[in-house]
């Protein structure tokens, strides 16, 4: 029988909340079992409501957000809607504005940020975005931004700390998000041209993965009503990640605890939902055991619980 003799804290890649047990099975040996102060999922005590919860509350070209919440922190990650629809698809996962602690704007492109200096002073919450992005939304860096560097580990709640990790996009300083809480680790990332071994670095090991899949490259070239200038710029480094390109990105990212992906960020012009997920599971289907979801425009739609593989849908009346 195993005895737990002391903790340590747990550092892995960013991540902060975990702890390490240390224990001593019979024959003495010590074992590191970073999930034994963390209850299995057959226990009675593992619970929806002590594990991080994601909701895509809608994600396109028209617009962004995703809230996160934990027992004791709500977040929004990007802020792409009017304040209008993300106060109605706030309340249709049974949370409100003054539920939130911080807003963490990934750019300054208007479908992730447009609401975010409104946000700030209606609903008086913590906008936190780099230097660049903050100017460029008309931010006041000291009353309604919280400004962080790249690879700047920033605690948003008692449980969830968050790490943005640079990523080239545009004109634009854009950052992904691996959020940390004692359940585990979760990655967001949008709006990027091609992955970087810095990004892939942070986000090995994240149990959910959120990724966008914007375009299928014969339906972009084959576009007649795109410029060539244009599909050169979204097939760039600072575009968006074609639906092959977030294959091999994922291909580098799974592992046997990856429960969930979320492919965001689907152009309704350039790309089709079978369409990403086909070439996702081509590449991944036979190692990857969790399951699929394509975050689409008009969400949310579902549910995903961090450490558990099945979404749950949404019902609303």
């Amino acid at each position: 029988m195993s005895q737990v003799s002391d903790s340590v804290p747990y550092h892995g890649d960013g991540a902060v909340f975990g702890q390490v047990a240390l224990s001593q099975n019979v024959n003495g040996q010590i074992i590191h079992d970073s999930q034994s102060l963390q209850p299995s999922r057959s226990s009675p005590f593992y619970s929806p409501l002590s594990r991080m919860e994601i909701v895509h509350l809608g994600s396109g070209s028209r617009g962004n957000a995703a809230m996160v919440r934990t027992e004791e922190t709500t977040i929004l990650i990007d802020c792409g809607f009017s304040m209008k629809q993300i106060e109605r698809r706030l309340a249709m996962v049974d949370a409100k504005p003054e539920d939130l602690d911080a807003i963490l704007v990934s750019h300054h492109h208007g479908d992730h940020g447009k609401s975010a200096r409104a946000a700030a002073k209606k609903w008086d919450v913590e906008i936190h975005a780099n230097f660049e992005t903050c100017a460029r939304l008309s931010l006041d860096p000291v009353n309604q931004c919280r400004v962080f560097e790249s690879l700047e580990r920033r605690d948003l709640g008692p449980d969830l700390s968050m790490l943005p990790i640079p990523i080239p996009h545009d004109d634009a300083e854009n950052v992904a998000f691996v959020l940390n809480s004692p359940e585990g680790r979760a990655g967001f990332v949008t709006d990027l041209g091609e992955s970087t071994e810095e990004l892939i670095k942070h986000m090995s090991g994240c149990q959910h993965i959120s990724v966008e899949a914007n375009y299928d490259v014969n339906r972009l070239f084959g576009n007649l009503k795109y410029p060539q200038t244009l599909k050169d710029r979204i097939h760039g480094r600072g575009g968006h990640l074609s639906n092959r390109q977030t294959a091999m990105m994922l291909d580098r990212l799974v592992h046997d605890d990856l429960d969930s992906i979320v492919l965001c960020h689907l152009s309704s012009e350039n790309n089709a939902p079978h369409l990403a997920e086909s070439e996702v599971l081509c590449q991944i289907g036979e190692e990857f055991k969790g399951e699929i979801q394509i975050s689409k425009q008009d969400g949310p739609e579902f549910t995903h619980w961090l450490g558990q593989r099945a979404a749950e849908p949404l019902r609303w009346s």
